[in-house]
């Protein structure tokens, strides 16, 4: 209690809710403590200020520079591209997800049940959060806010989209089929534009890597007999 007082006094509150909603997309497998993260990267910056300042002559100004660098730099590293990251691994296996999903309510099964039919054979982080909504429901939440709960967790808007309709056909009792398909079909056309972009990317990734290290070694090949000339002379 006094480590978390602790906190709230040192940091606004918009910034922890900020870190929290961060942390919470990070999925259900992160053991990140929001408390514990605020803390360390006051601690790390509290000793990067002062050794700056100690041990640098332009400390003083060099110090606060660093620490706001070091401030936002560690959000990013720590949070920001782990959660882009799981974002991307989502979207890929939300594709097989739903298609499991869309077979399963093809079949006749009400939605609750087609979902819990395809959490259980799909092998993904993705089928389980849906578990993680299913336990819930268990505990005494209904579906809407089991599934609502669940957009928090995912970092996708794509996905989150298709979370949206599933509340709606829950609540309204629209077709979910159409909705799901249409998803399904943006999913795969991002996917494909992605592999497109990605492999458009090679040739510059290719010349950087020649520049680097094939140029050299020609230029070394090339210039050999010159240098052990000069050498032996």
């Amino acid at each position: 209690m006094t480590q978390k007082s602790l906190v709230r006094k040192i940091y606004l509150d918009r910034t922890i809710k900020k870190v929290e909603k961060k942390v919470k997309l990070l999925g259900i497998h992160c053991n990140y403590d929001v408390q514990d993260l605020l803390n360390a990267r006051l601690l790390c910056s509290i000793f990067i200020f002062v050794v700056l300042l100690i041990f640098n002559k332009n400390g003083y100004f060099l110090a606060p520079i660093a620490v706001l660098i070091f401030h936002y730099l560690s959000e990013y590293l720590v949070l920001d591209i782990p959660i882009k990251r799981r974002a991307k691994k989502l979207e890929e296996e939300a594709i097989f997800f739903f298609e499991v999903l869309s077979l399963t309510l093809e079949s006749g099964r009400n939605l609750t049940t087609a979902i819990r039919i395809a959490s259980k054979n799909v092998n993904s982080e993705l089928a389980e959060e849906f578990q993680k909504s299913l336990n819930e429901m268990k505990l005494g939440k209904s579906f809407s806010e089991a599934i609502t709960d669940m957009k928090e967790r995912i970092p996708s808007d794509t996905i989150n989209n298709a979370l949206l309709n599933i509340v709606q056909a829950s609540v309204f009792g629209n077709n979910i089929q159409e909705s799901l398909n249409n998803q399904l079909d943006f999913l795969r056309d991002k996917r494909l534009l992605e592999i497109k972009s990605e492999i458009g990317k090679l040739p510059t990734k290719i010349s950087i890597i020649s520049v680097v290290f094939f140029i050299p070694i020609i230029l070394l090949v090339i210039l050999a007999p010159v240098l052990i000339e000069f050498i032996m002379k």
